[in-house]
């Protein structure tokens, strides 16, 4: 039985050996892709969040603008009503005066066409500025309409991140004080399992308590088929003392997100094209590597869920 397995474990190592270059290859051109789409969504978000604060300053001077142009409208209204009534007064007085010398009629029929004139001015005046005033309204409830619909798609993915949150939490709640850690930060949440939880010192096989709660997150993720899954492989600072294909923390850190990738793909409701492994190495530590403690905090897998932005994007580029 001892010689059986002995000839397993060694077909394993030499065929591991033979694709892990190629696996190490295409992780790592997957990695780029996925650190360039990373920063992608990173600048999409500021884009998002500097357009939101512009579109608000515009709202403001919209709004100024608008009280403004009200303002000048009712001077105007205001002005046009005295004209008008300057107009009748004179009106009257001209009746009044009809039956005095023609020199007087014609100096009152004068005044008359002036004050005619004065009142056509001020009626364009007050026609232009009332259409003035109802395209800032137009252009006011355009801006807020969009604002709005930008907080409402914003708060929608917050929420949906939060709901994800709490039903990983939820799910995963036998394996707390494990080792396994779920918090929401910058619109993503993060699941952090150290590797006490999932692996033994050296090797990228999991455990029966770590399969059973990266199967538990599985289930979780195959209700939400529009997040990002990229799973990181992270070390301590300790050089890599194993034998094998693997020759670096480096190695070794891509080995075991990937195997944290396949347990993920058993699940068949989990889109592999969402799914996409990377390696840290020592070089994304979260605590110090000078104790013990630190060192097992770093020893980690970080799961990151990312929500598709696309039709803010779309929102955007309208």
């Amino acid at each position: 039985m001892i010689k059986k397995l002995s000839l397993i474990a060694l077909t394993l190592v030499l065929t591991t050996s033979c694709v892990s270059k190629k696996i190490y290859t295409d992780l790592e051109s997957k990695y780029a892709s996925l650190r360039k789409e990373n920063r992608k969504i990173s600048d999409e978000n500021a884009d998002l969040k500097k357009d939101l604060i512009l579109s608000q300053n515009r709202l403001l001077q919209l709004q100024r603008d608008y009280d403004d142009t009200t303002a000048k409208r009712n001077e105007l209204q205001k002005e046009y009503d005295i004209t008008n009534t300057n107009l009748k007064n004179l009106q009257e007085s001209y009746q009044a005066l009809e039956k005095n010398s023609s020199s007087a009629i014609a100096e009152n029929a004068k005044k008359n066409r002036e004050l005619l004139a004065q009142l056509e001015a001020k009626e364009q005046a007050l026609a232009n500025e009332n259409t003035r005033l109802q395209k800032l309204k137009d252009d006011m409830e355009a801006r807020s309409h969009r604002i709005a619909e930008l907080e409402s798609m914003i708060a929608a993915k917050d929420a949906a991140m939060n709901r994800l949150k709490d039903a990983i939490s939820k799910a995963l709640t036998n394996f707390e004080g494990k080792g396994l850690t779920v918090e929401q930060r910058d619109g993503k949440v993060y699941v952090s399992m150290e590797n006490k939880l999932l692996f033994q010192s050296g090797s990228w096989a999991v455990g029966v308590n770590g399969r059973e709660a990266v199967k538990q997150l599985g289930s979780v993720l195959a209700q939400n088929p529009d997040i990002a899954i990229l799973i990181e492989g992270h070390t301590d600072n300790d050089p890599y003392n194993g034998t094998g294909p693997m020759n670096s923390n480096w190695d070794l850190s891509t080995k075991r997100a990937t195997s944290i990738v396949q347990i993920l793909k058993e699940n068949p409701a989990i889109n592999p094209e969402n799914l996409t492994a990377a390696g840290r190495g020592e070089y994304a530590p979260i605590a110090t590597n000078d104790t013990a403690e630190g060192k097992a905090k770093n020893r980690r897998i970080e799961v990151i869920l990312t929500p598709k932005l696309d039709e803010i994007s779309k929102l955007l580029n309208d």
